[in-house]
């Protein structure tokens, strides 16, 4: 079985819809020009919502050679791939303040720890529920174009809200998270 791809992900959309599926992005029909227009958007925008375990990185950045005008000490390029910043810093109990201004992550610390969300492109590695609810964002976004039904339209939306719910409770139950357990929460439960 064929690994899966973006173009998948838009025909169980375009099925979704009670319509054909594409081959290709490149396909000269109507569905195939609006899954292509819509794609990348309905992608990054899925992935720029939740901490995604398959789309986050790690990385140590150098500042860039001239600071910031004003109330920031040092400036930092981020990746081309990064579509939020999810954290800065080593540690998680004492994290810098920082604020992210025209693709620069702005702070005082010389050194820039962030994990972000990037632009993950290889629809392979998307895990199952994410495939799910990226189809279903995609549904959304085609529903009108395709079937000129709001009803349809709308339909889509609250399907593609509960798969992302879905998606990203398996996805957060991945790890201990953002709270350890010294949290006051399980100190009074205990």
């Amino acid at each position: 079985m064929p690994a899966t791809s973006e173009v998948q992900i838009c025909s169980n959309a375009l099925l979704l819809l009670g319509d054909e599926t594409i081959a290709s992005f490149d396909e000269n029909t109507t569905r195939a020009r609006l899954c292509s227009n819509l794609w990348d958007t309905v992608r990054d925008a899925v992935l720029r919502s939740h901490p995604w375990n398959c789309a986050m990185m790690r990385v140590v950045l150098a500042a860039d050679a001239t600071a910031p005008a004003f109330d920031w000490a040092y400036s930092f390029t981020l990746p081309a791939d990064c579509l939020r910043v999810w954290t800065v810093g080593q540690d998680d109990s004492s994290p810098p303040e920082w604020e992210v201004e025209n693709g620069k992550l702005l702070m005082d610390d010389a050194i820039g720890y962030v994990r972000y969300v990037h632009r993950l492109e290889d629809a392979a590695r998307y895990d199952a529920l994410l495939r799910l609810a990226l189809t279903s964002g995609m549904a959304a976004a085609l529903a009108y174009p395709i079937t000129k039904s709001a009803t349809q339209q709308e339909a889509m939306a609250k399907l593609h809200a509960m798969h992302m719910r879905s998606a990203r409770t398996a996805d957060g139950q991945e790890g201990t998270g953002e709270q350890g357990l010294d949290s006051p929460l399980i100190a009074v439960r205990g």
